[in-house]
């Protein structure tokens, strides 16, 4: 008989990174013989789901005080959440309820239920909501640990959500209904997809032994552009930036010092600080914006580059651009923040460290320069963050099926 895996994530269509790897998660599984279910929150956008019509009612932190209030209700596990997530779990029988993204529109109240029911609880971490109320463990742009080990009162006192005191108070109350010790009991593994995020957990009180390391994975239609990829093809003159224009990525450190260097960089992504950006180097002729750019561009233009620059200023868990420039065999400049190093050794790319703007002119200097292997940086990428290498751990040492 096929194992049965309930899948949980608080919206069920590729609007993110997180609902991609539930929508590749649910793939992999049936690939491999086994039952997989989703639960959700009800939203307009949602792919067809087989219990959509139990999924939670739409919440929404906008509008007038009945929808905030709801919302609060929310994440607090109350309202209609438990009731529709229990009929699931009585109609489908999950031998496993595998958690992703569940604050706020869900509620861990869900991990609750599956735990009192008797089902194996698995919950992957996409940021860092069980250790700070914000998510990021930012502060005024920097890295922050002020809510690791205590009451989460420093979310109040800086106001870190938004700047706004009501929101921040939200988040606190969340963050004290859902303390340490309640998810700890309710779930069996946190599945961590980066070492440094594991350490971070365990360095706010987590039991090491519910920690599991296992990176997240490139789905089969990505898995084959890269490996199609002809990384004896000679590289072109530039290297490239993929990813959001926004200040924890470091983006601007970044086009400051390209601006002073002799080298092609190529920006794909947006953000809120392109605007800014295209007007304020618009004249630099060795910087050229691309926009947003489908899988497809991104992995030509990967293949293409020189190297690929990651010069992230915040706790990245495992970035998705280091996985698939290593795929393409383009190596990586990448910060020295998060999960970042743990992804690049000596023979595939070069660490710098962040709000360091000679370090990182050095490792663009470095890197644009140095004979890099690309089929020896793809080879060891596509075995590593292949879809099988990570369902063979995630169905034998996580599910326990």
């Amino acid at each position: 008989m096929a194992k049965r895996v309930l899948l949980v994530n608080k919206f069920y269509y590729p609007r993110g990174g997180d609902c991609v790897v539930v929508l590749n998660t649910e793939a992999l599984l049936r690939e491999n013989g086994a039952e997989a279910q989703v639960f959700a929150m009800e939203y307009p956008q949602n792919l067809k789901a087989h219990y959509q019509d139990r999924f939670a009612s739409q919440v929404s932190f906008g509008g007038g005080m009945g929808n905030q209030w709801r919302a609060l209700q929310r994440t607090l596990g109350r309202g209609d959440v438990g009731q529709r997530f229990e009929a699931v779990l009585n109609d489908f029988k999950p031998d496993v309820v595998h958690l992703h993204n569940i604050h706020s529109y869900l509620s861990p109240v869900v991990g609750e239920l599956a735990h009192k029911h008797g089902v194996r609880v698995v919950w992957t971490l996409h940021d860092y909501k069980l250790l700070c109320p914000r998510y990021d463990c930012l502060l005024n742009g920097k890295p922050c640990e002020k809510c690791f080990n205590c009451s989460k009162l420093n979310v109040l006192m800086h106001r870190c959500m938004k700047g706004s005191l009501p929101a921040s108070g939200v988040a606190w109350l969340e963050a004290r209904k859902w303390n340490r010790r309640t998810l700890q009991q309710n779930t069996d593994v946190f599945i961590c997809p980066s070492q440094f995020m594991a350490d971070k957990m365990i360095a706010g009180g987590f039991d090491r032994d519910k920690i599991k390391v296992l990176n997240n994975f490139l789905d089969p239609v990505k898995l084959k552009q890269y490996q199609s990829i002809d990384t004896s093809a000679p590289r072109e003159d530039y290297y490239c930036f993929v990813g959001r224009l926004s200040a924890e990525k470091g983006i601007e450190d970044l086009l400051e010092v390209a601006s002073h260097l002799p080298y092609r960089l190529k920006i794909a992504g947006s953000g809120t600080l392109e605007p800014a950006m295209r007007i304020k180097y618009a004249d630099k002729e060795n910087i050229e914006f691309l926009g947003m750019l489908d899988a497809p561009d991104v992995a030509r233009l990967l293949a293409g580059a020189r190297f690929c620059i990651v010069p992230s200023q915040w706790y990245e868990n495992n970035p998705l651009s280091v996985v698939e420039s290593l795929c393409a065999g383009t190596p990586v400049a990448g910060s020295n923040m998060g999960g970042i190093p743990e992804l690049i050794n000596t023979t595939n790319g070069i660490i710098f460290q962040p709000f360091d703007k000679e370090t990182l002119s050095t490792a663009i200097t470095m890197s644009m320069t140095r004979q890099w292997d690309h089929a020896a940086i793809a080879r060891q990428a596509l075995e590593r963050f292949a879809p099988a290498t990570h369902m063979n751990v995630l169905m034998k040492d996580i599910y326990h099926i």
